[in-house]
C-alpha cells in the first residue's frame, strides 16, 4: 500500500482518537451500520480532499465498509492530524498528508489520490475538482461532492462558465450542513483555535467578525456569549442589517480596524484585511482566519510593512512595524480552527459527513443520468439525517394530524 505520512508508530494514539470521535457521531454510524450490509459503494474507488481529522477518519471507514477502496490527502496543509492519518493507514486506508506540509508536496499528494482514477471525488476547498479540470483532464469519475462553503463558490463560478464537466453535490447546501457544520462547528472552533493560539480574555474585548454567512454569524454569537463586544464587517446590505439586529455594531473595515482586538475573516475571499487596516490597527491587535483558503490575510502586505517578526507561542507570530506597533498572527492566517485546534467537534461533523457518505452513495446509485452541474441532496435525506439525529439527542418530534395534512396541501379548505 502506496501512502505519505509523518510517523506510523502514532497509530496507536490515533485509533484512540478516532474511537471517540466514533461515539459522538451517532448518525453516520447509522449509515455504516447499512454499508456493511447492503455494500452500496461495492468495487468503487473514492478519492478524498478533506481535513485529515478523527472525525473525517470515521467517514472513510464508513465508506469502506460500503465497499470503496478509499484514499485519502488533505485539504489544508495545517489541519492533518498525523496521529490520525498513522491510524487509517494502520487499518488499510492509504492516506497522502503531513501537518505542515509545503506547497509542492501538497499538491503531490493530491495527485497521489487521483492516480487511483477514483469513480467519486470528495472535496473540501474544490482542490480535487481544479486538477481535474486543468492538470488531470483524462479521468472522468463519476461525480464528486463538495464540503465547505468556498469550494461551492469556486464550483459554481465553473459552472457559470461552462466548464463543469462532472455532477457535484453541494453538501455544503444541505441543510443539516450549513445550519450547524457552519454555525455551531465554526463559531466554537473558531474561537477554540483563538483562544488556544493566545489565551486571551473575550471578556470586555472587541472582537471583529468579517463575514457574516453562517459561519460569520457563529463566530460571532460565539464571541458575544464570552462577553466580547462584537462588530461585523459585512458588503451585504442584507446580512449587514441581520447583523446589526442581532445586536452587533456594524462598521466598515477601516473603522473596525481601529477598535478591534481581535479579528476572524470568514468571507471566502482574498484580502479582506489588508495594508490600510494593518495602519490602523492596535498594537497587540491579533489577527486570523477561519475561511478556507489563507488569503483572506494579505499576509504578504503585513510581511512587506513589518520590520522584525518572531515567532511568540505556538501558533502564534508577532509582526513589528515601523511604528513600534505590533501584529499578532495566528494559525499562519489559515484556518484558526485546524490550524492552532482541533476543527469542528464530531457532535456536528456527524451531520456533515452523514451527507458526504450518502452523496456519494446516490452519485453511485445515479452514475450516468446526471448532468455535468451541481446537485443538492434530495430533501428527504436532509431530512432522514436531522430525524436521526433528533432521536440520539433524545429529542421528540411532533405528527402532522391527517386534518392538518389536508389543510397544508390545499387551498380550498377555509378558516
Amino acid at each position: 500500500m502506496d501512502f505519505d505520512i509523518a510517523d506510523p508508530s502514532l497509530a496507536e494514539k490515533g485509533a484512540r482518537r478516532i474511537a471517540w470521535a466514533g461515539r459522538r457521531m451517532p448518525v453516520l454510524e447509522t449509515i455504516r451500520e447499512r454499508f456493511r450490509s447492503q455494500r452500496p459503494l461495492e468495487g468503487r474507488t473514492v478519492a478524498a480532499c478533506l481535513h485529515v481529522t478523527a472525525e473525517t477518519a470515521n467517514l472513510m471507514m464508513a465508506l469502506r465498509d460500503g465497499g470503496a477502496q478509499v484514499l485519502l490527502c488533505a485539504s489544508n496543509p495545517l489541519s492533518t492530524q498525523d496521529d490520525v492519518a498513522a491510524a487509517l493507514v494502520e487499518d488499510n486506508i492509504p492516506v497522502f498528508a503531513v501537518r505542515g506540509e509545503d506547497a509542492e508536496r501538497y499538491y503531490r499528494h493530491i495527485h497521489a489520490v487521483l492516480d487511483a482514477e477514483p469513480d467519486v471525488t470528495m472535496d473540501d476547498g474544490a482542490d480535487l475538482a481544479t486538477i481535474l479540470h486543468t492538470d488531470r483532464t483524462e479521468l472522468n469519475p463519476v461525480g464528486s461532492t463538495e464540503e465547505t462553503t468556498t469550494g461551492v463558490i469556486r464550483l459554481r463560478a465553473m459552472a457559470k462558465d461552462g466548464t463543469l464537466r462532472l455532477p457535484v453535490v453541494a453538501v455544503n447546501d444541505s441543510a443539516t450542513k450549513h445550519l450547524f457544520d457552519n454555525r455551531y462547528g465554526t463559531g466554537q472552533s473558531a474561537i477554540d483555535g483563538i483562544l488556544r493560539a493566545s489565551n486571551v480574555l473575550l471578556a470586555g474585548s472587541t472582537v471583529v467578525v468579517v463575514g457574516y454567512g453562517d459561519c460569520g454569524r457563529g463566530v460571532a454569537d460565539r464571541a458575544d456569549g464570552f462577553g466580547a463586544k462584537v462588530v461585523v464587517v459585512e458588503v451585504d446590505p442584507i446580512r449587514a442589517l441581520e447583523a446589526a439586529m442581532d445586536g452587533h455594531q456594524v462598521l466598515n473595515a477601516d473603522d473596525a480596524a481601529e477598535i478591534g482586538d481581535v479579528f476572524i475573516t470568514v468571507t471566502g475571499n482574498k484580502h479582506v484585511l489588508r495594508g490600510r487596516h494593518f495602519e490602523r490597527m492596535k498594537d497587540g491587535a491579533i489577527l486570523s482566519n477561519a475561511g478556507h483558503f489563507d488569503i483572506e490575510l494579505d499576509l504578504e502586505g503585513l510581511i512587506g510593512m513589518a520590520v522584525s517578526r518572531r515567532p511568540l507561542r505556538e501558533n502564534l507570530e508577532e509582526f513589528e512595524l515601523a511604528d513600534g506597533r505590533r501584529l499578532c498572527v495566528a494559525a499562519e492566517g489559515r484556518l484558526v480552527n485546524l490550524g492552532a485546534a482541533e476543527g469542528h467537534p464530531a457532535d456536528v461533523m456527524d451531520m456533515s459527513f452523514a451527507n458526504q457518505a450518502m452523496a456519494a452513495e446516490w452519485l453511485i446509485g445515479n452514475a450516468g443520468s446526471l448532468e455535468p452541474r451541481i446537485y443538492t441532496l434530495p430533501e428527504e435525506l436532509d431530512d432522514q439525517v436531522a430525524a436521526i439525529k433528533l432521536a440520539t439527542m433524545g429529542c421528540g418530534l411532533e405528527e402532522l394530524t391527517e386534518e392538518q395534512k389536508q389543510y397544508l396541501a390545499s387551498w380550498q379548505v377555509g378558516t
